[in-house]
């Protein structure tokens, strides 16, 4: 029996290794009716495997946060754009120098925002430093869109405490990787938004949404409609800045709209500060104070 599993791994190992060699020699793959199906690219991109990827993408980070025992999760939605303090003032240096009228409004706008990069961070170090006390299968772990800007910072704070977190990036067409705070083992790249919003919320204990554009608000109404439909628990949904989000989203306005119900608005929380949003989830779930 074990002789002919060592065949079997050798034989998988085989197609893999022909995939290598054509890399590492820079080779055109070539469509060939006779490599293992699972080992040919041609065939697994086409229209009609769409539904493999689809469930490729759901099981290869599911089994990965299964064996390393990520089960609940604190998502941290957030700007991509937002530059920790220190680079951001030197934007806006260089930016002033140059004299360019565009640069420097983007500069500037980057040191006003700046301070959301650093409670991102800090939110998660206390995030970390609860679970720490925890047993495993009570340990809570970060998990962010995998990007920089409030998404690293909140990597950022987890791996300041030698915590693992969880990194969910997606493919686009403009270069794009994960950021290097996230735990190497827990780094996912995704193709598909659908399965990438699916897994954010297969875990999440609660979500956290810094300001951000409209890939934050995709995500943020994601979960909002998922848990008012009854399509998903109820979990806290924390909107930091409570003067941004008021300025851009009028949710009363919904109310007297009668497009949303009034008790609708309770799936919200404002919070300012991160020992707040921190001190928000505790009271939710009944845990103790870090």
């Amino acid at each position: 029996m074990q002789a002919n599993q060592d065949i079997t791994e050798r034989r998988l190992a085989d197609a893999w290794a022909e995939l290598q060699a054509h890399s590492d020699s820079g080779q055109a793959l070539h469509a060939d009716a006779y490599r293992l199906a699972f080992a040919d690219p041609e065939f697994l991109l086409r229209r009609e495997t769409r539904g493999i990827r689809f469930q490729l993408e759901m099981l290869k980070p599911d089994l990965a946060q299964q064996q390393l025992g990520i089960e609940n999760t604190i998502v941290v939605f957030g700007s991509a754009r937002f530059r920790e303090q220190g680079e951001a003032e030197a934007m806006l240096a260089a930016a002033e120098e140059e004299g360019d009228a565009r640069a420097l409004h983007k500069a500037r706008a980057m040191v006003r925002n700046a301070h959301y990069y650093d409670r991102a961070r800090e939110f998660a170090r206390i995030v970390a430093r609860y679970s720490a006390r925890c047993a495993k299968h009570e340990q809570l772990f970060i998990c962010t869109g995998g990007g920089p800007g409030v998404m690293e910072a909140a990597n950022r704070g987890a791996h300041d405490e030698g915590a693992p977190n969880v990194g969910l990036n997606i493919a686009l067409p403009h270069e794009q990787s994960a950021n290097p705070y996230i735990s190497p083992e827990l780094s996912f790249k995704f193709h598909y938004f659908a399965l990438r919003k699916m897994h954010f919320m297969m875990r999440a204990k609660a979500l956290l949404a810094f300001p951000g554009g409209f890939g934050t608000l995709d995500e943020l109404f994601e979960v909002i409609t998922l848990v008012q439909c009854k399509k998903a628990k109820p979990v806290p949904i924390l909107l930091y800045g409570s003067d941004y989000w008021k300025r851009l989203i009028n949710f009363d306005l919904l109310v007297e709209e009668g497009t949303i119900s009034p008790e609708d608005l309770q799936l919200l929380r404002y919070v300012d500060d991160p020992q707040t949003a921190w001190d928000a989830i505790a009271a939710f779930y009944d845990l103790p104070k870090v």
